[in-house]
């Protein structure tokens, strides 16, 4: 039955993914045939067609791998200059037939004059005022926005749901003196955390002193304790001092002696910086608060989300690098490295399979996670590189820039900005997060990331 339901999570991931490129693709394709454009093919996945349709002059289909999505539009490459064309014609009707030879000179432009090449085989006589690239520069900005929107979109809803009824959950300790809810048999490196105690290891001072479980602490070494705060620095500023501890059990006041021990610990719960400080070995007990909202908390939210993000994104490439080192068997993988659709179908499965999760927290951690993807593939398309959709709104800002600049200095029109100059970088860049994939899909299936608990 676990492997059923683990089946189950797989599936429901999967299914939600492929809506969402379906749905990211409609973004592009509605907005495109509405300002006249011409829409060849409408496609979910790469490789070979498993099936398609033809509706007027869209190709509908699905391909057999479902790692994306693309709609072919045609006019996307501006013919070039004279000297990269052939002499314009005209055919019986008298349309203008342009053709396009193919540059032999030079390994970027031989890229370039093919891919130029390739996409004006596709222009036919009737097209000439369908090109994307005659559309007004703002009209390209809605059309390759309009994917990523999609998805920044579905994430919105999706984590609204989420947070105007189950809300954002967080642990906090609990107001007042602390109450002690466990106590360290044993000091462990901070390295080491999370392992047994050993014969070797010394007994932690909180033991030492007699604190169990429940007890309050109501002073440290004479000072009158109000919060866990004020404790936590007193403790860590006594580094090997000897520390008089003052507690309340069942309403009896006591007092333990021991002294604290340094260790290197980390500077802050939110930092990862280690440094000696005094270590006592308790744990303060915490309730669970939850907040809800609607769409002011939502985006706000987001906003943060946002910034993570984009932090994310500028070390991504050094996370992927890691995930190879762990791929490798040269470090363990970090618990907050980067996964692919795979790794996401699997903590889905994992989720949906849990046996002590309830079903409605396994809901919305699914939630959440379809919310979570496609916030990261709406943000990662808007960076303005190509082949990503953001290359696309770069481009066509800086042409609608350049040709508001012209007009202002009394210019001629400077034409349409040329994005197939810019292809051989997006070779680079497609081939960079071809290699980044892999990594992280073979990542997922060799060091995979699971749920805790």
């Amino acid at each position: 039955m676990t492997a059923l339901f683990y089946l189950l999570g797989v599936v429901i991931f999967a299914v939600a993914i492929l809506v969402s490129i379906g749905l990211h693709e409609l973004g592009h394709m509605i907005p495109a045939k509405k300002f006249g454009g011409k829409v060849t093919q409408y496609f979910i996945g790469f490789g070979p067609t498993v099936w398609s349709k033809r509706v007027g002059e869209t190709e509908y289909g699905v391909k057999a791998i479902p790692l994306g999505g693309y709609v072919k539009i045609v006019g996307m490459l501006p013919p070039g200059a004279t000297a990269a064309a052939d002499e314009v014609t005209y055919d019986a009707d008298g349309n203008q037939v342009t053709r396009v030879r193919k540059s032999n000179t030079g390994m970027f432009t031989q890229l370039i004059s093919d891919a130029r090449a390739a996409e004006w085989e596709l222009v036919g006589p009737d097209d000439n005022d369908r090109l994307f690239y005659k559309l007004p520069w703002w009209k390209k900005v809605v059309v390759m926005a309009g994917g990523p929107t999609v998805n920044l979109l579905i994430a919105f809803f999706l984590f609204l749901l989420v947070f105007s009824t189950y809300g954002v959950k967080s642990e906090e300790v609990d107001a007042g003196p602390p109450v002690i809810a466990a106590v360290s048999e044993c000091v462990i490196p901070y390295s080491e955390s999370g392992r047994d105690c050993l014969a070797s290891d010394k007994i932690s001072p909180a033991l030492d002193a007699g604190l169990l479980p429940g007890d309050t602490v109501t002073s440290f070494n004479g000072t009158a304790i109000t919060g866990w705060d004020q404790l936590r620095e007193l403790i860590r500023d006594n580094e090997g001092g000897t520390a008089t501890i003052g507690y309340e059990r069942d309403g009896q006041s006591l007092t333990g002696t021991t002294s604290t021990t340094v260790e290197a610990r980390p500077e802050s719960e939110t930092s990862e910086t280690l440094r000696e400080v005094g270590f006592l070995g308790v744990v303060p007990t915490t309730s669970v608060q939850t907040e809800t909202g609607g769409v002011l908390f939502t985006l706000d939210q987001m906003g943060s989300m946002t910034v993570q993000t984009v932090e994310a994104l500028a070390t991504l490439p050094v996370k992927v690098w890691d995930v190879g080192q762990a791929i490798l068997g040269l470090e363990e993988r970090a618990v907050d490295s980067p996964v692919s659709i795979v790794g996401g179908g699997r903590l889905a499965g994992e989720t949906v399979s849990h046996e002590t999760f309830p079903v409605l927290d396994k809901t919305v951690f699914l939630v959440m996670l379809i919310a979570g993807f496609n916030f990261f593939i709406g943000m990662f398309n808007f960076v303005p590189l190509l082949p990503l959709d953001g290359g696309h709104i770069a481009s066509a800002l800086w042409e609608g820039l350049r040709r508001r600049i012209a007009r202002l200095r009394r210019r001629p029109d400077p034409g349409y900005v040329d994005a197939a100059k810019l292809l051989p970088i997006a070779y680079v860049v497609a081939s960079a997060m071809l290699v980044m994939g892999v990594v992280l899909i073979v990542g997922d299936l060799v060091v995979p990331l699971h749920l805790e608990g």
